[in-house]
């Protein structure tokens, strides 16, 4: 919450980068393919890229005027039209042509923008504050909002939601795409997994209604960090 973003040495637990520009703490962040670029989103209200290789801000991608709670990039398929950049792309700019960016804000509004050419794509109402977002293909999304909402959206007609799932009115704190579906977790404890061939839901328990924070995966294995302070492992051999 310094408004610093930081990148750590696997290896020798030192800190290798430090990037300072923003305003506010910082609240999520997305790497953009091999990693020699990033993005933030802050509660500043804006989305900045960043060159790992020289610890400076690219430029502010978008100026929301709202806190900016999740940030997702994706490959966008060849039918969406990202707008082309005012500006020549710096050459310190790796992978981010042909790249979408999603915003999930405070303000309720979901916005999706070019990488590269900072252009508008789409900006979508939801029900409340959305907390965070991710992109399960070229031109599908999904964002979960405060109010316990998961809106699923297609790019290329983003004006009505494909579907809204709704499982509790807690908080959507983290979604994952997961093979052919995805991973939610939410403020009451809960955490499911939807697969898209599977006509029902599997849920991962142990959280006991604390809010279970954010989800990884490594493999068959499912990783969530939690508030009552513990790392679980989940092994889904048979999925």
């Amino acid at each position: 919450m310094d408004a610093q973003l930081k990148i750590w040495s696997a290896e020798d637990a030192n800190c290798v980068v430090t990037f300072k520009g923003h305003k506010g703490g910082i609240l999520d962040t997305a790497i953009v393919e091999r990693g020699r670029n990033v993005v933030s989103g802050s509660r500043d209200g804006t989305a900045r890229l960043w060159d790992c290789g020289r610890s400076a801000c690219l430029g502010v991608i978008a100026d929301c005027g709202s806190s900016i709670n999740g940030v997702a990039v994706g490959a966008a398929d060849n039918s969406i039209n990202l707008g082309s950049p005012e500006q020549a792309p710096s050459e310190r700019e790796v992978g981010t042509e042909s790249k979408m960016l999603l915003l999930a804000q405070e303000d309720k509004k979901l916005q999706c923008l070019g990488l590269q050419s900072r252009q508008p794509i789409f900006h979508f109402i939801g029900s409340d504050a959305f907390n965070c977002c991710t992109f399960l293909s070229g031109f599908l999304l999904l964002a979960g909002t405060q109010d316990g909402n998961i809106y699923q959206l297609d790019v290329r007609s983003p004006r009505a939601p494909v579907q809204v799932i709704h499982r509790s009115g807690a908080p959507v704190l983290s979604l994952l795409r997961f093979r052919d579906g995805f991973i939610a977790s939410q403020g009451d404890g809960s955490c499911f997994v939807v697969q898209q061939d599977l006509d029902y839901v599997i849920e991962l328990t142990g959280a006991d209604c604390d809010p279970v924070y954010k989800v990884a995966t490594w493999e068959k294995q499912i990783y969530t960090c939690c508030r009552d302070g513990l790392v679980r492992r989940y092994q889904l051999s048979d999925l």
